[in-house]
């Protein structure tokens, strides 16, 4: 199963958070690496992750019908 690791940037559905993963990705054309940002909800069982924490998420099995991944850790 896939890791990520993002930012917290919303925690207030109940159980569930928003990650924010950045990643490099390289024009085609002109050969920079500009930031891309992608954001996944997130299943968090206990409600202990807050926002502005730097978490791994893993891919899990569909919760709902937006939420394919789990909060692993804190880093």
């Amino acid at each position: 199963m896939r890791k990520l690791k993002g930012t917290v940037v919303s925690d207030k559905m109940n159980k569930t958070r928003v990650i924010e993963v950045t990643r490099l990705k390289k024009h085609a054309k002109y050969e920079k690496f500009y930031r891309v940002s992608t954001r996944f909800k997130a299943h968090d069982e206990n409600n202990e992750y807050k926002t502005g924490d730097m978490v791994i998420i893993q891919e899990t099995r569909p919760i709902s019908k937006d939420k394919r991944w789990a909060i692993v850790g804190k880093i």
